[in-house]
Order: C-alpha cells, then structure tokens, then sequence
C-alpha cells in the first residue's frame, strides 16, 4: 500500500531526475541566439538571415559541434521594432543563456542592443555593411566598413568606367546608417571638387511606398547638364516600390544610374528586373561569383533551403552578401571557441584576433588583430535581367577595413568609440 509520504518523496525523486536531466541537457548543448527581424519592413531582409545561420549551426553540428557539444540556436523575432531588439537581446543573454549572439541587420537596432551586450560582457556577432564610426569590444562586425563599400562604390560612379558622374542624388531611408554614410560621402565629395549645387540628398521613412515624386526630382536634378548618378542607402522592403517606380518612369541606368548598398539578390527577388539592367550594387560578395568555394555554399543553401521548404528559396535559392558574413561570422566564432577551449566572451574575443575563413567571396577573410572588422573583397555588380548580378569592377584582393573616416568627429571621445589613430 502506497502511502501518503512515500507517494510525496516518489513525485520529489521524479522531479529532481527531470531537473537534472534538463541541467545535462543544458551542459550538453551551447546555446547561440539568432536576433533577426522575421516580421515588419525588415524581414524582407533579415528572414533569410536567420535561415543560413541555422543551416551554418547545422553545418558545424554535423561535424562534431564545439568543444564536443552540439550547438542549440535560440531563435527570437524584434520585428522590425528597434527598442524590441535590446528586450529580446537581453533575453537571450540572461534568460536563454547565450554564449554569442549573431543578428540584426540595420544601425538603429544593433545601436539598440549594444548597451545591452556591453553591460553583460555578451558578444554579438553584426553581418552587416554599415556607416562605421563605431567600434565595441563585445561586437565583431563582419559586413562592410565604409572603405569597403560606399567610397569604392561613389569613385567608381566617377570614374570612366563608372560613368563619370559630375552629379550625385544621395537617397536613403531615415536612420543612422543612411544620415552618416552620406555625411562621409558628402566629405568625400567635396573633397574631390564635388560643388554643394551638385548633391542632392533626400530620405524617406521605413516601408515608404511611394517614390513617383521623389524619382520626378531625380529626373529633374539630372536634366541639367551633369552626368547624375544615385546612391542608394533605401533599406527593407521600401526597395520594391523604389525599383518599380524607376522603371515605370523609365530612368535606365544608361540614363541615370544607381548604386545600392543595401540591396542584393534577395531584395530584388519580387521585382521584374528588366527595366533595372545595368544599375549597380556594391558589396562583398555576390552569388554570380565563380569560384569552388562559392559553388559549395550555394549548393548547400540550395540543399537546405529546399530540405527546409523555406519559401521562395525552396523553388529559387538565391545567396547574398550578407548571408555570406553571418556564414563567416558564425564559423570564425566556432573557431575561435575550439581554440580559446571556452565560450567565456574575454578569452573568445582574444582567439578570434586573426582568425581567417576561406570565404564563399574568392578570398580568405581574416579577422583584424585590432579593430574587430573582416578584411573583404569589393565588388561591383551590374544588375542582370534574371536578377543576379554580372561583377564589372573589384579589388585585387581583401580590402583592410578602416571603420573610422577623417571627417566625423562627433564621437570622438565617447565610451566604447576610441579615436581614430
């Protein structure tokens, strides 16, 4: 006959074996949060990023994990709402115990969680071509600084090659990264004889949807004489109606071209391409380039993506430049823990100085001793009818990132952002 108390000491023992075979399965895994935008203007962006990253975490997994552990993603959606992504980083850092986060995608939400990563000496990993000017300890950013992106991009638009554009349209949406990105480019310019009546600068909010006047402007700007040329730093879905509208309104890129660093092979997924060819993007990577490496990725995401039955790239698998970096990112990270045998953030961050990948891009990344930046490849890529994009111009090899331009001074001084040396 059971009793009472036996009954209470039976549940307690099955109580205490479930807590503890949580705690062994918490010991057996590391946890690694994914922050990316899966709903809101952003996902048209972000999603994918959250996908490759979970194939990434399939990829290492499959060959033995880290420090013999399988690693177990924790993935969380901010929603394109910028103060969401500190709440949701802080929940994967103390309540889901992440030992790395990899995510976001524009400058307002990665500026958003960086007090938050800061103040728990937690790491994000950033994949992300952005405005610089930044550098924090507990952040490795693997997408493009300036140097590696906008200023190759604008000197190309001026050169023979690129045009000879005498005349500039600096059009972005209305954040950090846009606002500072054109305010080096406005220096660069006048720097290289550029007079203030030939730039042009306008912004538009997230998930603006209707560019007819603003292109109306453009076209006016550009009837005056001088070669134009844009810079677009539109971010999100707001790229859809954009392109659409530049090719109801028929501005060719013989006519009137424009570069984008924020929009690659995914964004252009919902788009007809045709009336887009020969505008321009600039960025690190594209899928277009022919190398083994690149063909590997490739075929894997293709596997996964239709293993997954992830939409839209079950049927049409497109990879992007900044799939590319949270690849690199989150296998230099795996390396970096094996190395430093810890996921503690200090001595991660000691191993990752000078860790290197063979990139998907053609070249070896390689992890700055110093400034926490990938040193990357630029390209330059025409758009092509099926919406990839045909490389006209790129760099011998790895650019070294310099995240600190020579004209903005406003932070120096700061916590977390040292002067430029």
């Amino acid at each position: 006959m059971t009793t009472r108390r036996s009954f209470s000491i039976t549940l307690t023992a099955v109580a205490l074996a479930a807590l503890g075979a949580t705690a062994a399965h918490a010991q057996e895994t590391i946890k690694v949060g994914v922050l990316h935008s899966l709903s809101g203007t952003m996902a048209i962006s972000e999603t994918v990023l959250k996908d490759v990253a979970l194939m990434t975490i399939d990829e290492i997994n499959a060959k033995g994990g880290v420090l013999g552990k399988k690693l177990e993603p924790v993935v969380v959606d901010p929603a394109s709402n910028w103060p969401l992504f500190a709440e949701k980083a802080r929940q994967l850092i103390t309540k889901d115990k992440a030992a790395v986060v990899f995510g976001c995608w524009t400058s307002v939400s990665r500026k958003s969680v960086l007090p938050v990563f800061e103040e728990t000496n937690s790491l994000l990993f950033y994949p992300v071509q952005y405005e610089g000017e930044e550098l924090s300890k507990n952040v490795f950013y693997t997408g493009a600084a300036p140097n590696q992106q906008a200023i190759p991009a604008v000197e190309y638009l001026m050169s023979k090659d690129g045009g000879s554009a005498k005349r500039f349209v600096l059009l972005g949406t209305d954040y950090v990264y846009p606002r500072t990105t054109n305010k080096i480019l406005r220096a660069f310019l006048k720097s290289k004889g550029v007079a203030e009546a030939d730039i042009m600068e306008e912004y538009t909010p997230f998930g603006h949807s209707d560019y007819q006047s603003i292109i109306a402007k453009i076209k006016k700007f550009s009837s005056e004489g001088k070669k134009t040329a844009v810079v677009s730093t539109i971010n999100g879905d707001s790229n859809v109606p954009f392109y659409k509208e530049l090719g109801n309104q028929g501005l060719k890129a013989t006519d009137v071209p424009v570069v984008a660093f924020s929009v690659g092979e995914e964004e252009l997924r919902g788009v007809d391409t045709k009336p887009l060819v020969g505008h321009l993007a600039a960025w690190n990577y594209f899928m277009s380039v022919k190398n083994p490496t690149n063909d590997a990725f490739i075929k894997a995401w293709s596997d996964y993506a239709k293993a997954k039955n992830i939409p839209g790239h079950k049927d049409k698998p497109l990879t992007n430049d900044p799939m590319e970096a949270t690849y690199i990112g989150i296998h230099m990270w795996a390396q970096a823990v094996n190395k430093a045998k810890s996921t503690d953030t200090d001595k991660v961050i000691a191993a990752m100085a000078g860790q290197t990948f063979k990139a998907p891009g053609g070249f070896t990344s390689t992890m700055d001793k110093e400034n926490h930046h990938l040193h990357k490849p630029v390209f330059i890529g025409e758009v092509k009818a099926d919406g990839q994009f045909n490389v006209v111009w790129k760099t011998p090899g790895p650019v070294v990132a310099d995240p600190w331009s020579d004209y903005i001074a406003e932070n120096k001084g700061k916590k977390n952002v040292p002067e430029k040396k």
